[in-house]
Protein backbone atom coordinates (compact mmCIF):
# COMPACT_ATOMS: atom_id res chain seq x y z
CA UNK A 1 0.00 0.00 0.00
CA UNK A 2 1.34 3.43 -0.73
CA UNK A 3 1.22 6.61 1.10
CA UNK A 4 -1.80 8.03 -0.60
CA UNK A 5 -4.24 9.69 1.73
CA UNK A 6 -7.13 6.82 2.33
CA UNK A 7 -10.00 7.60 0.34
CA UNK A 8 -13.97 6.13 -0.05
CA UNK A 9 -15.94 7.13 -3.17
CA UNK A 10 -19.36 6.61 -2.09
CA UNK A 11 -21.34 6.08 -5.78
CA UNK A 12 -24.97 6.60 -5.62
CA UNK A 13 -25.93 5.38 -9.07
CA UNK A 14 -28.19 8.20 -11.12
CA UNK A 15 -28.62 9.84 -7.85
CA UNK A 16 -29.13 13.44 -10.10
CA UNK A 17 -32.24 14.81 -11.26
CA UNK A 18 -34.03 18.03 -12.06
CA UNK A 19 -36.55 20.10 -10.11
CA UNK A 20 -40.12 18.46 -9.43
CA UNK A 21 -43.39 20.49 -9.14
CA UNK A 22 -44.30 17.80 -6.62
CA UNK A 23 -41.42 18.59 -4.70
CA UNK A 24 -41.94 22.42 -4.81
CA UNK A 25 -39.36 22.59 -7.67
CA UNK A 26 -36.98 20.70 -5.64
CA UNK A 27 -34.84 17.99 -6.47
CA UNK A 28 -35.01 14.14 -4.86
CA UNK A 29 -31.68 15.40 -3.28
CA UNK A 30 -32.28 18.42 -2.08
CA UNK A 31 -36.20 16.87 -0.71
CA UNK A 32 -34.68 14.13 0.63
CA UNK A 33 -33.19 13.87 4.19
CA UNK A 34 -29.51 13.49 3.85
CA UNK A 35 -27.17 14.15 6.68
CA UNK A 36 -24.53 12.05 5.42
CA UNK A 37 -23.86 13.07 2.08
CA UNK A 38 -24.39 16.85 3.28
CA UNK A 39 -21.70 16.45 6.01
CA UNK A 40 -19.29 15.40 3.43
CA UNK A 41 -20.16 18.70 1.66
CA UNK A 42 -20.24 21.08 4.35
CA UNK A 43 -16.98 19.28 5.90
CA UNK A 44 -15.35 19.47 2.31
CA UNK A 45 -15.33 21.03 -0.91
CA UNK A 46 -17.96 20.88 -3.73
CA UNK A 47 -18.17 21.06 -7.50
CA UNK A 48 -19.63 19.24 -10.62
CA UNK A 49 -17.73 16.61 -12.74
CA UNK A 50 -18.87 16.32 -16.56
CA UNK A 51 -19.34 12.26 -16.51
CA UNK A 52 -21.00 11.51 -19.97
CA UNK A 53 -19.04 13.06 -22.60
CA UNK A 54 -20.15 13.77 -26.21
CA UNK A 55 -19.21 11.12 -28.66
CA UNK A 56 -19.78 8.59 -26.03
CA UNK A 57 -23.01 6.36 -25.29
CA UNK A 58 -24.79 7.47 -22.16
CA UNK A 59 -24.30 4.43 -20.37
CA UNK A 60 -22.94 3.71 -16.45
CA UNK A 61 -19.88 2.00 -17.82
CA UNK A 62 -19.32 5.45 -19.33
CA UNK A 63 -20.08 7.22 -16.39
CA UNK A 64 -18.04 4.79 -14.30
CA UNK A 65 -14.98 5.01 -16.39
CA UNK A 66 -15.14 8.95 -16.44
CA UNK A 67 -14.93 9.12 -12.41
CA UNK A 68 -12.14 6.66 -11.71
CA UNK A 69 -10.42 8.47 -14.16
CA UNK A 70 -10.13 6.24 -17.41
CA UNK A 71 -9.20 8.02 -20.75
CA UNK A 72 -12.29 6.84 -22.89
CA UNK A 73 -10.69 7.29 -26.21
CA UNK A 74 -8.32 4.86 -25.31
CA UNK A 75 -9.62 2.47 -22.92
CA UNK A 76 -13.46 2.35 -23.70
CA UNK A 77 -14.22 -1.11 -24.94
CA UNK A 78 -17.87 -1.44 -24.75
CA UNK A 79 -20.52 -2.27 -21.47
CA UNK A 80 -20.63 -6.25 -22.59
CA UNK A 81 -16.92 -6.68 -22.63
CA UNK A 82 -16.83 -5.28 -18.98
CA UNK A 83 -19.63 -7.07 -17.84
CA UNK A 84 -18.14 -10.51 -18.95
CA UNK A 85 -14.90 -9.82 -16.95
CA UNK A 86 -17.08 -8.97 -14.23
CA UNK A 87 -19.02 -12.49 -14.27
CA UNK A 88 -15.86 -14.30 -15.40
CA UNK A 89 -16.44 -15.18 -18.93
CA UNK A 90 -13.06 -15.53 -20.27
CA UNK A 91 -12.69 -13.46 -23.49
CA UNK A 92 -10.63 -14.41 -26.19
CA UNK A 93 -9.04 -11.96 -28.78
CA UNK A 94 -11.70 -12.49 -31.44
CA UNK A 95 -14.79 -12.79 -29.17
CA UNK A 96 -17.17 -9.90 -28.51
CA UNK A 97 -19.67 -9.60 -25.87
CA UNK A 98 -22.82 -8.18 -25.49
CA UNK A 99 -25.15 -6.97 -22.85
CA UNK A 100 -28.34 -8.97 -23.24
CA UNK A 101 -31.58 -7.66 -21.34
CA UNK A 102 -34.01 -9.96 -20.63
CA UNK A 103 -37.28 -7.64 -21.34
CA UNK A 104 -40.67 -7.38 -21.85
CA UNK A 105 -42.44 -6.78 -24.88
CA UNK A 106 -46.36 -5.92 -25.77
CA UNK A 107 -47.27 -5.79 -29.34
CA UNK A 108 -44.40 -4.56 -30.50
CA UNK A 109 -43.55 -1.82 -28.02
CA UNK A 110 -40.73 -2.12 -25.04
CA UNK A 111 -42.44 -2.35 -22.20
CA UNK A 112 -39.84 -2.84 -19.53
CA UNK A 113 -36.25 -2.97 -20.17
CA UNK A 114 -35.22 -5.42 -17.03
CA UNK A 115 -38.38 -8.16 -17.61
CA UNK A 116 -40.13 -6.46 -14.41
CA UNK A 117 -36.87 -6.88 -12.73
CA UNK A 118 -37.15 -11.19 -13.09
CA UNK A 119 -35.40 -12.80 -10.58
CA UNK A 120 -31.85 -14.25 -10.91
CA UNK A 121 -33.06 -17.73 -10.50
CA UNK A 122 -35.82 -18.07 -13.16
CA UNK A 123 -33.57 -15.38 -15.27
CA UNK A 124 -30.67 -18.01 -15.49
CA UNK A 125 -33.31 -20.34 -16.45
CA UNK A 126 -34.08 -18.51 -19.40
CA UNK A 127 -30.70 -17.92 -20.65
CA UNK A 128 -30.17 -21.71 -20.94
CA UNK A 129 -33.03 -21.84 -22.80
CA UNK A 130 -31.72 -19.20 -25.39
CA UNK A 131 -28.21 -21.12 -25.30
CA UNK A 132 -30.79 -24.62 -26.06
CA UNK A 133 -32.62 -22.83 -28.83
CA UNK A 134 -29.84 -20.79 -30.49
CA UNK A 135 -26.02 -21.48 -29.38
CA UNK A 136 -23.44 -22.66 -31.36
CA UNK A 137 -19.63 -22.97 -31.09
CA UNK A 138 -19.21 -19.13 -32.13
CA UNK A 139 -22.33 -17.82 -30.13
CA UNK A 140 -22.72 -18.19 -26.50
CA UNK A 141 -25.51 -16.80 -23.48
CA UNK A 142 -23.93 -16.42 -19.88
CA UNK A 143 -26.17 -15.63 -16.94
CA UNK A 144 -25.79 -12.10 -15.55
CA UNK A 145 -27.44 -11.04 -12.16
CA UNK A 146 -31.28 -10.76 -13.10
CA UNK A 147 -32.36 -9.37 -16.47
CA UNK A 148 -28.35 -8.09 -17.29
CA UNK A 149 -27.01 -10.75 -19.24
CA UNK A 150 -24.41 -11.62 -21.64
CA UNK A 151 -23.79 -12.56 -25.28
CA UNK A 152 -20.51 -13.82 -26.46
CA UNK A 153 -20.20 -13.57 -29.98
CA UNK A 154 -16.69 -15.60 -31.36
CA UNK A 155 -14.87 -15.35 -34.40
CA UNK A 156 -13.02 -12.78 -36.45
CA UNK A 157 -16.08 -12.79 -39.22
CA UNK A 158 -17.90 -11.07 -36.23
CA UNK A 159 -17.86 -7.11 -35.70
CA UNK A 160 -18.63 -4.52 -32.98
CA UNK A 161 -18.99 -1.84 -35.30
CA UNK A 162 -22.37 -1.66 -35.31
CA UNK A 163 -25.08 1.05 -33.55
CA UNK A 164 -27.05 -0.89 -30.83
CA UNK A 165 -29.61 1.77 -28.87
CA UNK A 166 -29.35 1.34 -25.31
CA UNK A 167 -33.28 -0.28 -23.90
CA UNK A 168 -33.37 1.70 -20.77
CA UNK A 169 -33.58 4.80 -23.43
CA UNK A 170 -36.57 3.37 -24.90
CA UNK A 171 -39.34 2.12 -22.93
CA UNK A 172 -42.37 2.82 -24.60
CA UNK A 173 -40.79 2.77 -28.05
CA UNK A 174 -41.56 0.43 -30.91
CA UNK A 175 -38.74 -2.34 -31.07
CA UNK A 176 -38.85 -2.79 -34.56
CA UNK A 177 -37.28 1.04 -34.49
CA UNK A 178 -34.53 0.25 -32.71
CA UNK A 179 -32.70 -2.50 -34.32
CA UNK A 180 -29.27 -3.14 -34.41
CA UNK A 181 -27.46 -1.98 -37.93
CA UNK A 182 -23.84 -2.32 -39.18
CA UNK A 183 -21.92 1.28 -39.26
CA UNK A 184 -19.29 -0.84 -41.81
CA UNK A 185 -19.87 -4.26 -44.47
CA UNK A 186 -18.04 -5.97 -42.18
CA UNK A 187 -20.47 -5.80 -39.40
CA UNK A 188 -23.06 -6.21 -41.71
CA UNK A 189 -23.62 -10.41 -40.60
CA UNK A 190 -23.22 -9.28 -37.11
CA UNK A 191 -26.31 -7.18 -37.22
CA UNK A 192 -28.19 -9.29 -39.31
CA UNK A 193 -27.77 -12.09 -36.24
CA UNK A 194 -28.53 -9.90 -33.81
CA UNK A 195 -31.75 -8.73 -35.14
CA UNK A 196 -32.62 -12.83 -36.12
CA UNK A 197 -32.42 -13.31 -32.39
CA UNK A 198 -34.40 -10.37 -31.04
CA UNK A 199 -36.92 -12.16 -33.49
CA UNK A 200 -36.89 -15.43 -32.90
CA UNK A 201 -36.28 -15.41 -29.11
CA UNK A 202 -39.87 -14.58 -28.02
CA UNK A 203 -41.00 -17.21 -29.08
CA UNK A 204 -38.78 -19.59 -27.62
CA UNK A 205 -39.15 -17.65 -24.46
CA UNK A 206 -43.11 -17.58 -24.44
CA UNK A 207 -43.53 -21.37 -24.46
CA UNK A 208 -41.31 -21.93 -21.50
CA UNK A 209 -42.50 -22.98 -18.49
CA UNK A 210 -40.58 -20.82 -16.76
CA UNK A 211 -42.45 -17.49 -17.97
CA UNK A 212 -45.54 -19.28 -17.28
CA UNK A 213 -44.61 -19.66 -13.75
CA UNK A 214 -43.89 -16.27 -13.53
CA UNK A 215 -46.89 -14.79 -15.63
CA UNK A 216 -49.21 -16.85 -13.20
CA UNK A 217 -47.67 -15.46 -10.35
CA UNK A 218 -48.78 -12.20 -11.66
CA UNK A 219 -45.06 -10.90 -12.80
CA UNK A 220 -44.88 -9.83 -16.40
CA UNK A 221 -44.11 -11.67 -18.84
CA UNK A 222 -40.45 -11.46 -19.99
CA UNK A 223 -40.83 -12.09 -23.50
CA UNK A 224 -38.06 -10.70 -25.43
CA UNK A 225 -34.31 -9.74 -25.68
CA UNK A 226 -32.42 -6.98 -26.21
CA UNK A 227 -28.75 -7.23 -27.15
CA UNK A 228 -26.54 -3.98 -27.04
CA UNK A 229 -23.05 -2.10 -26.38
CA UNK A 230 -20.49 -5.14 -27.87
CA UNK A 231 -17.00 -5.16 -27.61
CA UNK A 232 -14.05 -6.69 -27.22
CA UNK A 233 -11.86 -6.72 -24.05
CA UNK A 234 -9.68 -3.63 -24.15
CA UNK A 235 -6.19 -3.29 -22.21
CA UNK A 236 -6.89 -0.39 -19.56
CA UNK A 237 -4.12 0.76 -17.52
CA UNK A 238 -5.04 -0.11 -13.94
CA UNK A 239 -5.37 2.37 -10.96
CA UNK A 240 -1.69 1.06 -9.41
CA UNK A 241 0.18 1.86 -12.64
CA UNK A 242 -1.31 5.31 -13.43
CA UNK A 243 -1.64 6.63 -9.65
CA UNK A 244 0.17 3.95 -7.41
CA UNK A 245 -2.56 3.06 -5.53
CA UNK A 246 -3.90 0.17 -4.16
CA UNK A 247 -8.06 -0.55 -4.30
CA UNK A 248 -11.16 -2.31 -4.13
CA UNK A 249 -14.62 -2.38 -5.79
CA UNK A 250 -18.04 -2.91 -3.79
CA UNK A 251 -21.00 -3.51 -6.15
CA UNK A 252 -23.75 -5.88 -7.04
CA UNK A 253 -23.82 -5.12 -11.02
CA UNK A 254 -21.12 -7.06 -13.37
CA UNK A 255 -20.14 -3.66 -15.04
CA UNK A 256 -18.96 -2.10 -12.13
CA UNK A 257 -17.37 -5.37 -10.79
CA UNK A 258 -15.72 -5.62 -14.39
CA UNK A 259 -14.86 -2.44 -14.50
CA UNK A 260 -13.06 -2.86 -11.27
CA UNK A 261 -11.10 -5.66 -12.29
CA UNK A 262 -9.90 -4.25 -15.65
CA UNK A 263 -8.62 -1.19 -13.20
CA UNK A 264 -6.88 -3.97 -10.97
CA UNK A 265 -9.15 -3.38 -7.82
CA UNK A 266 -10.28 -5.71 -5.84
CA UNK A 267 -13.48 -7.16 -5.99
CA UNK A 268 -15.64 -7.05 -3.11
CA UNK A 269 -19.05 -9.38 -3.59
CA UNK A 270 -21.23 -8.85 -0.65
CA UNK A 271 -23.75 -11.76 0.08
CA UNK A 272 -27.28 -9.96 -0.53
CA UNK A 273 -26.21 -7.24 -2.85
CA UNK A 274 -29.07 -7.95 -5.41
CA UNK A 275 -28.69 -4.23 -7.20
CA UNK A 276 -31.70 -3.22 -6.55
CA UNK A 277 -34.00 -1.40 -3.44
CA UNK A 278 -33.16 -4.59 -1.48
CA UNK A 279 -29.92 -4.72 -1.61
CA UNK A 280 -27.87 -5.88 1.46
CA UNK A 281 -27.04 -1.92 2.10
CA UNK A 282 -25.05 -2.74 5.45
CA UNK A 283 -23.10 -5.71 4.50
CA UNK A 284 -22.08 -3.44 1.64
CA UNK A 285 -21.05 -0.44 4.33
CA UNK A 286 -19.30 -2.91 6.31
CA UNK A 287 -17.00 -4.51 3.59
CA UNK A 288 -16.28 -1.07 2.85
CA UNK A 289 -15.19 -0.70 6.16
CA UNK A 290 -13.03 -3.48 6.33
CA UNK A 291 -11.77 -2.68 2.90
CA UNK A 292 -10.08 0.93 3.65
CA UNK A 293 -8.16 -1.18 6.11
CA UNK A 294 -5.89 -2.48 3.47
CA UNK A 295 -6.54 -0.44 0.44
CA UNK A 296 -5.61 3.44 -0.50
CA UNK A 297 -9.21 3.34 -2.24
CA UNK A 298 -12.21 1.74 -2.00
CA UNK A 299 -15.11 2.46 -4.43
CA UNK A 300 -18.44 1.81 -3.21
CA UNK A 301 -21.30 1.39 -5.85
CA UNK A 302 -24.76 1.61 -4.88
CA UNK A 303 -27.13 0.85 -8.37
CA UNK A 304 -30.81 1.04 -6.71
CA UNK A 305 -31.41 4.66 -7.45
CA UNK A 306 -30.42 4.21 -10.97
CA UNK A 307 -33.42 1.31 -11.02
CA UNK A 308 -36.17 3.57 -8.95
CA UNK A 309 -35.38 6.46 -10.82
CA UNK A 310 -35.44 4.22 -14.75
CA UNK A 311 -38.79 3.28 -13.65
CA UNK A 312 -39.92 7.05 -13.03
CA UNK A 313 -41.09 6.29 -9.23
CA UNK A 314 -40.29 9.45 -7.31
CA UNK A 315 -41.22 8.10 -3.87
CA UNK A 316 -38.72 5.07 -4.51
CA UNK A 317 -36.02 7.28 -5.48
CA UNK A 318 -36.30 9.59 -2.24
CA UNK A 319 -36.33 6.53 -0.30
CA UNK A 320 -33.30 4.90 -1.91
CA UNK A 321 -31.52 7.63 -1.60
CA UNK A 322 -32.72 7.85 2.17
CA UNK A 323 -31.51 4.79 2.32
CA UNK A 324 -27.76 5.23 0.47
CA UNK A 325 -27.65 8.33 3.33
CA UNK A 326 -28.34 5.96 6.22
CA UNK A 327 -27.66 2.94 5.48
CA UNK A 328 -24.44 3.39 3.69
CA UNK A 329 -22.60 6.18 3.76
CA UNK A 330 -23.72 7.39 7.76
CA UNK A 331 -22.54 4.27 8.27
CA UNK A 332 -19.00 4.31 6.96
CA UNK A 333 -18.48 7.75 7.79
CA UNK A 334 -19.16 6.88 11.46
CA UNK A 335 -17.06 4.23 11.44
CA UNK A 336 -14.01 5.27 9.89
CA UNK A 337 -13.91 8.69 11.30
CA UNK A 338 -12.45 12.26 10.15
CA UNK A 339 -9.09 10.78 9.32
CA UNK A 340 -10.36 8.80 6.01
CA UNK A 341 -11.06 10.90 3.07
CA UNK A 342 -14.54 10.86 1.34
CA UNK A 343 -15.98 11.82 -1.73
CA UNK A 344 -19.74 11.46 -2.90
CA UNK A 345 -21.39 11.98 -6.32
CA UNK A 346 -23.84 9.85 -8.50
CA UNK A 347 -22.35 8.81 -12.07
CA UNK A 348 -24.94 10.19 -14.34
CA UNK A 349 -28.77 11.81 -13.97
CA UNK A 350 -31.42 9.64 -14.42
CA UNK A 351 -34.17 12.77 -14.42
CA UNK A 352 -37.82 11.26 -12.61
CA UNK A 353 -38.93 13.07 -15.93
CA UNK A 354 -37.24 11.31 -18.08
CA UNK A 355 -36.45 7.99 -16.84
CA UNK A 356 -33.29 7.55 -18.91
CA UNK A 357 -29.44 8.85 -18.16
CA UNK A 358 -28.63 12.76 -19.61
CA UNK A 359 -25.26 14.17 -19.86
CA UNK A 360 -25.89 17.17 -17.09
CA UNK A 361 -22.36 17.01 -15.45
CA UNK A 362 -23.31 15.48 -11.72
CA UNK A 363 -22.52 16.89 -8.11
CA UNK A 364 -19.59 16.03 -6.30
CA UNK A 365 -18.29 16.65 -2.79
CA UNK A 366 -14.71 15.64 -1.28
CA UNK A 367 -13.89 15.62 2.28
CA UNK A 368 -10.03 15.32 2.45
CA UNK A 369 -8.19 16.06 5.90
CA UNK A 370 -6.24 18.97 6.43
CA UNK A 371 -8.18 20.57 2.93
CA UNK A 372 -10.29 23.75 3.99
CA UNK A 373 -14.19 23.30 3.47
CA UNK A 374 -16.06 26.12 1.02
CA UNK A 375 -18.76 27.54 1.37
CA UNK A 376 -21.12 24.62 0.61
CA UNK A 377 -23.49 23.54 3.19
CA UNK A 378 -25.24 20.65 1.05
CA UNK A 379 -24.93 17.94 -0.90
CA UNK A 380 -27.71 18.60 -4.22
CA UNK A 381 -27.11 19.39 -7.74
CA UNK A 382 -27.73 23.63 -7.51
CA UNK A 383 -25.66 23.85 -4.18
CA UNK A 384 -22.75 22.35 -5.41
CA UNK A 385 -22.41 24.39 -8.74
CA UNK A 386 -20.67 27.02 -6.36
CA UNK A 387 -18.50 24.55 -4.86
CA UNK A 388 -14.98 25.72 -4.99
CA UNK A 389 -13.99 22.50 -7.12
CA UNK A 390 -15.97 23.99 -10.37
CA UNK A 391 -16.83 22.66 -13.16
CA UNK A 392 -14.29 19.30 -13.27
CA UNK A 393 -14.66 16.65 -16.35
CA UNK A 394 -13.53 13.18 -16.61
CA UNK A 395 -10.17 12.28 -14.86
CA UNK A 396 -10.34 15.33 -13.20
CA UNK A 397 -12.09 13.89 -10.33
CA UNK A 398 -9.22 11.36 -9.54
CA UNK A 399 -6.14 13.56 -10.86
CA UNK A 400 -7.58 15.69 -7.72
CA UNK A 401 -7.39 12.20 -5.32
CA UNK A 402 -4.54 10.84 -6.11
CA UNK A 403 -2.57 12.94 -8.87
Amino acid sequence: MSNAQKTIIFLGDGMADEPIAELGNRTPLQAAHTPGMDSIARDGRSGTLLTLPEGFPTSSDVANMSVLGCNLTTDYCGRGALEAVGRGVHLGPDDIAFRINLTTVENGILRDFSGGHVDPKPAAQLIELLNKAFGTATVRFHSGVSYRNILVLSGAEYSADLDADKPDDNQGNPVEEHLPTARSAKAEATAALLRKLIAEAPAVLAASDVVAKLTAAGHPPVNGIWPWSGGRAGAIRTLEQRFGISSAVISAVDVIMGLGICLGMEPIAVEGATGYIDTNYEGKADAAIEAIKRHDLVYLHVEAVDEVSHAQDLKLKLSAIEDFDRRVVTRVLEAVGPDVAAVVLPDHPVPIRLGKHTRTPVPVAVRRPGVAPDHVLTFDETACLDGALAHMRGPELMELLFG
